[in-house]
């Protein structure tokens, strides 16, 4: 059973008073919130069993490398990878994105080659792009999307062929909350010879994932995102096409033999892992993924769709607010404007009641432009977020409707 009310308590935060008022958070798309499950387990980890991995031959650096290479096996299960060693921990799903731009991108892209994208990508799955195509010459195609976000099936395959060699899209908006067909959407590019990429940062957080099924090629999310830690992210790549990319920054632990003419490297992942990585952060992750796999990802998935289907209806309610993204089957993410009160007044006011949420462009500038608008406010979902904070949120927007 998914008892929210039980769950919540294991949050910390969520019952810390903001401004007197009850913690309504609903930032969760920016960086989720700490079960203390996570917390204990890096305190425990950095008060009593830390030490560098892979390297020492004593019992405190044995017992944290297998704790590191153990939270690699949780992830590998989390998205059903088939081998451990197609998980690479790197920073954040944007580190994720630009090694795979810098280590891939460069290698195997031309003048001649095509990169095809979404209107609906983040800055992370934007910009690395802008720079392969300047450093090699290729192309960067953007396909169209509706103009309530949904995905439009022809305006992809139209840009589809066979110059196409990379296809790289968000499985979940972070603006808009529109679900990619991302199984459907890898076969096709595979059919004209592409590889498919797909930033899952939202989407992680909310859906099971099984790459396998999928048959993506890469894979990216970030830690922070799904109750962990900040400062770890996931890049999955198949095997066979990690092994052809060379590295992507280059210094110890990453090397099979090193002189003072020549270095080969260490096969993948160690080789996408140079310097001491992030330790604790890496076992935090395995923890918070732990944590989402035991309370059962359809779990998590049904309770926030219903609380998905309530919020649009309560928010549809509101007179001059237009919700941004209104595609059929869309996740938790609500992005919208007051006409008649600028989204960082509205911001401030919210704060006041006690509700978190972000306004501007979200890291998504041509898109929330596309949508024709400069700024938006926006409230995304957790697994930890109830009906009631739905209502407050609603009775803050109302609340600071009186003040214009």
């Amino acid at each position: 059973m998914f008892d929210v009310y039980e769950i919540r308590k294991q949050f910390p935060v969520l019952g810390r008073l903001i401004n007197g008022k009850p913690n309504t958070f609903l930032d969760t798309g920016a960086s989720a919130q700490k079960p203390q499950c996570v917390i204990d387990k890096m305190l425990k980890v950095y008060s009593e069993d830390y030490a560098n991995v892979h390297r020492g031959s004593y019992l405190l650096s044995e017992e944290i490398t297998l704790e590191y290479e153990k939270a690699r096996k949780i992830v590998q299960k989390f998205i059903n990878t088939k081998s451990d060693k197609e998980i690479v921990f790197t920073r954040n799903a944007t580190e994720s994105i630009n090694l795979v731009a810098a280590a891939w991108g460069r290698k195997f892209l031309k003048k001649g080659d095509e990169i095809l994208i979404s209107e609906a990508e983040h800055h992370a799955n934007l910009i690395p792009w802008q720079q392969v195509r300047d450093e090699t010459g290729c192309t960067l195609k953007i396909f169209k999307i509706a103009d309530d976000g949904s995905f439009i099936w022809d305006e992809f395959a139209k840009l589809l062929r066979e110059k196409t060699k990379l296809v790289a899209v968000t499985a979940m908006s972070n603006v808009l909350g529109t679900i990619f067909p991302i199984k459907k959407m890898a076969q096709a590019a595979h059919n004209v010879g592409a590889l498919f990429l797909t930033d899952a940062c939202q989407f992680a957080v909310h859906h099971q994932i099984d790459v396998q099924d999928m048959d993506c090629d890469f894979l990216a999310f970030s830690g922070h995102k799904t109750y962990g830690p900040s400062g770890i992210g996931v890049l999955y790549g198949k095997y066979d096409i990690l092994e052809k990319m060379p590295p992507y920054q280059c210094g110890g632990d990453m090397v099979d033999h090193v002189s003072y003419e020549k270095t080969t490297f260490a096969e993948p992942p160690a080789r996408f892992e140079a310097g001491t990585p992030a330790i604790v952060q890496a076992i935090g992750l395995g923890e918070a993924l732990n944590f989402m796999m035991n309370l059962g990802m359809d779990n998590i998935t049904a309770h926030e769709k219903e609380l998905t289907k309530y919020a649009t209806e309560k928010l549809s309610e509101i007179e001059d607010l237009v919700q941004i993204g209104t595609a059929k089957d869309k996740g938790g993410v609500f992005s919208f404007v007051l006409k008649s009160v600028h989204p960082q007044d509205m911001a401030f006011i919210l704060d006041k009641e006690g509700v978190a949420l972000r306004i501007g462009h979200h890291c998504a500038e041509p898109l929330v432009h596309r949508m024709g608008y400069e700024s938006v406010a926006r409230a995304t979902l957790g697994l930890y977020n109830t009906k009631e904070d739905i209502d407050r949120l609603v009775k803050a927007i109302e609340k600071a409707k009186t003040f214009f």
